[in-house]
């Protein structure tokens, strides 16, 4: 019994030492422990360039003065949970946001600590600005503590502000941009036309000249007299 478990773990070991040893060899035949680059490495698949880019969508002015502001107030009740905007409400994790709209950035609210990416940040809340502010806080003032991450769609943008200016005002909106109109396939745009053609009135005062500036031109058939008179045939 000993002696065939002696066998038996003797050709274990031997296995063992056997596979440790090709491994260690093959590591050094291959580098394993440092690999070489290849000088170009690889191959790039470049991909074709997209045409035109997204539709951005109607401009701020468009959606706002079509801005529902019920809709926006329940989108609104996601900021509830840091802000309050009845007049005289307190300041929570973030400001309270009465008659915020037109006011400085980062200086509404007193008392409230912003921060200094908010407070330096200059200007005020235009539409332009709050629009933006929604979009993305961090992409407007790089180092705000607010952490919501914005609103990604431009009519729910739309409609926060327009329920936010029901408390306590606003400025003026935006005017909407108003497209222009291309021409229809076969006319010609506003101010075009067939323009004078060229060398048609040079050719006319030519012709004009060289029967005299104070010649008149007849009006029919025209015979000369014996004197050397012109008669003319009416």
């Amino acid at each position: 019994m000993d002696d065939r478990f002696n066998t038996a773990a003797g050709w274990v070991l031997a296995a063992g030492i056997v596979a440790l040893g090709s491994s260690i060899v093959s590591g050094m035949y291959f580098h394993a422990d440092s690999a070489e680059h290849p000088e170009e490495p690889g191959y790039f698949i470049e991909g074709a360039a997209e045409e035109g880019g997204a539709d951005a969508g109607p401009d701020l002015g468009t959606l706002l003065a079509s801005a529902d502001a019920a809709a926006g107030e329940k989108v609104f009740a996601k900021c509830t949970a840091c802000h309050t905007i009845d007049q005289g409400g307190a300041n929570g994790i973030g400001p309270n946001l009465y008659g915020v709209m037109g006011k400085p950035i980062g200086g509404h609210a007193a008392g409230f600590a912003y921060s200094s990416a908010l407070a330096e940040k200059g200007g005020s809340w235009t539409w332009e600005a709050m629009d933006e502010w929604l979009t993305s806080p961090r992409a407007f003032a790089n180092g705000t503590k607010m952490s919501f991450a914005g609103l990604s769609k431009a009519e729910d943008r739309a409609n926060v502000m327009e329920f936010m200016s029901t408390y306590g005002g606003a400025p003026a909106k935006p005017a909407p941009v108003v497209a222009e109109e291309e021409p229809a396939e076969g006319e010609d745009a506003p101010g075009a036309g067939a323009g004078p053609v060229e060398g048609a009135e040079a050719g006319a005062m030519e012709s004009a000249g060289s029967m005299g500036a104070d010649q008149p031109v007849p009006a029919g058939n025209a015979a000369t007299n014996n004197d050397g008179a012109t008669k003319v045939d009416e």
